[in-house]
């Protein structure tokens, strides 16, 4: 029987009321989105609907004062496609320093923590 991989990973969420405005799943869209300039590329490589991005959309753009994605309906023969707007790009700029900080603060105690873990 081979070793169970182990990985202990903070997962950083910025709440807003009731939202989820930030956290892993929209900052990975985030980056997908900025990679292809598409929603439909960008969900399809996470696996999701387009249906269920574009509900991940709105909801950080609602969250943030100025948008986070910028949106451009396309013509009878497609030419649409998506954008981060400055604040988007600040906005998964930022949270990544923020994550690599948290991983950076919780290593010593990962490290022994993974020691007493079995797999």
């Amino acid at each position: 029987m081979s070793k169970a991989r182990i990985q202990i990973r903070p997962r950083l969420r910025v709440i807003v009321g009731e939202n989820i405005a930030l956290g892993p799943g929209k900052v990975q869209l985030l980056g997908l989105l900025q990679e292809t300039g598409s929603i439909t590329k960008a969900a399809r490589e996470m696996k999701m609907s387009y249906m269920r991005a574009w509900t991940l959309i709105r909801t950080m753009n609602r969250c943030f004062k100025a948008p986070v994605v910028l949106a451009k309906h396309g013509g009878a023969h497609g030419g649409g496609g998506a954008q981060l707007t400055d604040a988007g790009r600040q906005v998964l700029e930022l949270y990544q320093k923020m994550d690599a900080k948290c991983l950076r603060s919780i290593s010593p105690m990962r490290r022994q923590l993974e020691k007493l873990l079995g797999g």
